[in-house]
C-alpha cells in the first residue's frame, strides 16, 4: 500500500507540473480510497463517478487554473451544491445545499479536484465521527476536522479543508503527522459553512507540506501567502512560550519539542524564552465563556427541537448555560480584547512563537478527540498558527511543534514554517 500512495504523490506533482492527466490521477485516487477507507473511515461522501466526471472536465479545460487537478477534501460542515452536506449529523443526512460555500467555489474556479466530503464531528463540536488515526486505527485522529486530517495523513489527498473553533485543525494535524494551518481570524471567507461560534470559527487547511497549504490559502484569501523562494536559508528570531498548563504535556511531547528547539538553534535560528505578557489562564476562561454563550445560539434551531437525530453528547452541550450570562460573555470579550493588545506588543521583534500543538500523542480510543488546551488561547486571539510534524513517541504516534504568528502576518508565518519544516525534515 505504501508504494501505491507514494506513486499517487508523484502523480499529483506531475499534474501540478502540467505533465500528467487528471483522469489518470482520479483513477489512482479511487484505488487509494478503496484501499484505505475500510480501516480509515475518513470520507462521509465519496462518489467515484463524480470524481471521474470532474477529471474529464478539467482535462478538457483550455486554460488551467492555479490549482489545476489538485485533489482537495472538503470537511462536511462546508457546503457543496453537488455533494451532500450533513454537518456531521444524522439530523441533516442527505441534505444538498443550493450552492457551494465561497471557499469551495474559489477552489473549483482555479481547477481543484474536489475529491469528496470528509468526516466531521457533529456540527464541528464534541461528538466524534467514525474516523480513525492513519498511524494506528486504535487511536483518535483528533477533531473536529478528523476526516480531513486522516485523509491527508494517510497520503490519499495532499490538501483538505477543515475548520477550527478551539483546536480542530492544529490538534488533528499533530495527531496525524501532517501540516496544519489555521489562518488569522477572518482571512478566509466563511460564507456557506455551518456556524458553531461566530467569534471563533476559522477555515483551516491540512496538507502534506507547508507549500501545499500556502498555495491553497493564497487562492482562498486572494493574497500572496506562498512562502518566498529561498526562505529555507533565512534565519529567524523565535520566541518559546510555555503556558501555565505546560505541565499537562507528556514527557514524550516535551522531549520532541526540546529536540526541535536544539535543531532550530543548530540551523542558526535565534531562540528566546517569551514570558506571558498578560494572563493566558484568563484568556482560556474567556474562550470557554464565549463558546458557552455563542454555541447554543448558533445552534438554536437544533437546541429548541426535540433532539431527534442528534447525538446525546451534542444535544447536552448545546443547551444554555445558566452561569454564562450576558455580563459574563461581555466580560470575556473584554478580556480577549485586552489580551490581543498585550500579545501584539509582546510579539514585536519576533518572527514567530513556538509552543506545543497538543499535550502529546493521539489518545487511545475513539470516544474523545483529544484535549485542545494548547490551541484554545491562540484561537481566541485570532492569531495564525501552523503545526509541523517533529517526531514520534515511543509508540510510533506523531508529535509536533506549533508556530504562532502575529495577527495578519500569515505570509511571514508560512515563510518561517517553511524554513522550520526543512530543518525538521533533515536527518
Amino acid at each position: 500500500m505504501k508504494e501505491r500512495l507514494l506513486a499517487l504523490r508523484q502523480m499529483v506533482r506531475q499534474v501540478q507540473a502540467g505533465t500528467g492527466m487528471v483522469a489518470a490521477l482520479a483513477e489512482a485516487l479511487i484505488e487509494a480510497i478503496d484501499l484505505t477507507e475500510p480501516t480509515l473511515g475518513a470520507w462521509h461522501c465519496f462518489d467515484p463517478e463524480y470524481l471521474r466526471l470532474q477529471a474529464r472536465q478539467l482535462d478538457a479545460r483550455p486554460h488551467k487554473g492555479r490549482l489545476h487537478g489538485l485533489p482537495v477534501g472538503i470537511k462536511d460542515v462546508i457546503d457543496t451544491h453537488d455533494l451532500p452536506t450533513g454537518y456531521g449529523s444524522r439530523h441533516y443526512e442527505g441534505t444538498r445545499p443550493a450552492s457551494d460555500a465561497g471557499c469551495v467555489a474559489m477552489l473549483r474556479a482555479e481547477g481543484a479536484l474536489i475529491v469528496g466530503k470528509t468526516v466531521s464531528t457533529e456540527f464541528a463540536f464534541v461528538a466524534p465521527g467514525k474516523t480513525r488515526n492513519p498511524y494506528d486505527p486504535a487511536h483518535t485522529p483528533g477533531g473536529s476536522s478528523s476526516g480531513s486530517a486522516a485523509a491527508v495523513g494517510a497520503g490519499v489527498v495532499p490538501v483538505a479543508l477543515g475548520t477550527q473553533t478551539s483546536g480542530s485543525t492544529i490538534r488533528p494535524a499533530a495527531f496525524c503527522g501532517i501540516v496544519g494551518y489555521k489562518p488569522s481570524y477572518g482571512l478566509i471567507d466563511r460564507t456557506g459553512i455551518k456556524v458553531l461560534c461566530e467569534t471563533l470559527d476559522t477555515v483551516g487547511l491540512l496538507g502534506w507540506r507547508v507549500a501545499d497549504v500556502a498555495l491553497v490559502a493564497s487562492v482562498l484569501a486572494q493574497r500572496p501567502l506562498e512562502a518566498q523562494a529561498g526562505t529555507a536559508a533565512q534565519k529567524f528570531r523565535l520566541g518559546v512560550f510555555r503556558p501555565v498548563f505546560w505541565h499537562e504535556a507528556t514527557p514524550a511531547a516535551l522531549a520532541v519539542f526540546e529536540r526541535a528547539l536544539d535543531r532550530f538553534r543548530a540551523a542558526g535560528h535565534e531562540i528566546v524564552e517569551l514570558p506571558d505578557p498578560g494572563d493566558f489562564g484568563a484568556l482560556m476562561a474567556a474562550h470557554t465563556a464565549i463558546m458557552s454563550w455563542e454555541v447554543p445560539r448558533a445552534l438554536a434551531y437544533e437546541r429548541l427541537g426535540d433532539g431527534a437525530g442528534l447525538q446525546p453528547r451534542t444535544y447536552e452541550n448545546i443547551q444554555i448555560s445558566p452561569v454564562t450570562t450576558a455580563q459574563v460573555y461581555d466580560a470575556a470579550q473584554a478580556v480577549a480584547c485586552r489580551e490581543r493588545a498585550l500579545w501584539k506588543e509582546a510579539m514585536t521583534g519576533l518572527d514567530a512563537v513556538l509552543t506545543l500543538p497538543a499535550p502529546g500523542e493521539a489518545p487511545l480510543g475513539l470516544s474523545s478527540t483529544g484535549n485542545p488546551v494548547f490551541n484554545r488561547g491562540w484561537t481566541q486571539l485570532g492569531l495564525p498558527c501552523v503545526s509541523l510534524p517533529a517526531g514520534h513517541g515511543a509508540g510510533g504516534m506523531p508529535l509536533g511543534v506549533q508556530c504562532v504568528g502575529a495577527m495578519g502576518a500569515d505570509a511571514s508565518l508560512l515563510a518561517v514554517a517553511t524554513a522550520l519544516e526543512t530543518v525538521l525534515g533533515a536527518e
